[in-house]
């Protein structure tokens, strides 16, 4: 079972027997769901040694590599799936990423916490500090994300990259729907999922 509710809304996503790219991979978990759940099979890519070493327990086959450096190992469709789960916020260059992804997996999928939802607004207008979340759960000057975004900021830039959001999904951290949801996603989405692939 996987420990985190965003694997289970991305191993829905995830076709049974595919080949994934999962970047940021951390200690393995979703790599390990997703063969487990999705007979998937593939690769993660993290930065951290000890992660790494997690990963190799799970018997997740791992790669050491730093995202900002790029995909540059692997083919052009070298995979089904390129997997970016609450990562897209702390690389330096997400735009040059969001390409990279489309050029090795034919799709690709992106979660993030949403810096639009209206705590970390309300925060910042009433305490007139960096706000923190169960999403965001970092001070600023410990935190690993270098460039937080809101949903309309990930689909400007979707946008102008040519590409073509195939699913979305909004939830709060305890990745439940709602009304509110659907209505403002921006303003009430705390989590923010994508599935996407080139136009």
């Amino acid at each position: 079972m996987s420990a985190r509710a965003d694997h289970a809304i991305i191993a829905e996503w995830v076709a049974r027997g595919s080949r994934v790219l999962d970047l940021g991979c951390g200690d393995g978990v979703l790599l390990q769901h997703l063969k487990n759940s999705r007979d998937a099979s593939g690769y993660g890519i993290e930065i951290d040694e000890s992660l790494m070493t997690e990963c190799i327990d799970r018997g997740v086959n791992v790669i050491q590599s730093d995202l900002d450096e790029g995909l540059a190992d692997f083919r052009d469709n070298s995979f089904d799936y390129v997997i970016l789960s609450m990562t897209l916020q702390s690389v330096n260059y997400p735009d040059k990423l969001l390409a990279e992804m489309l050029r090795v997996g034919r799709e690709g999928i992106v979660t993030f916490p949403n810096f639009g939802h209206w705590s970390p607004r309300l925060q910042l207008m009433i305490q007139g500090r960096m706000p923190m979340s169960k999403a965001i759960p970092y001070e600023w000057f410990n935190t690993p994300n270098i460039h937080l975004c809101t949903i309309r900021d990930f689909e400007d830039l979707c946008d102008q990259q040519g590409v073509r959001i195939l699913e979305r999904r909004m939830s709060d951290t305890k990745h439940k729907g709602g009304v509110l949801l659907s209505a403002l996603p921006n303003l009430f989405g705390e989590i923010a999922l994508y599935r996407f692939s080139r136009r």
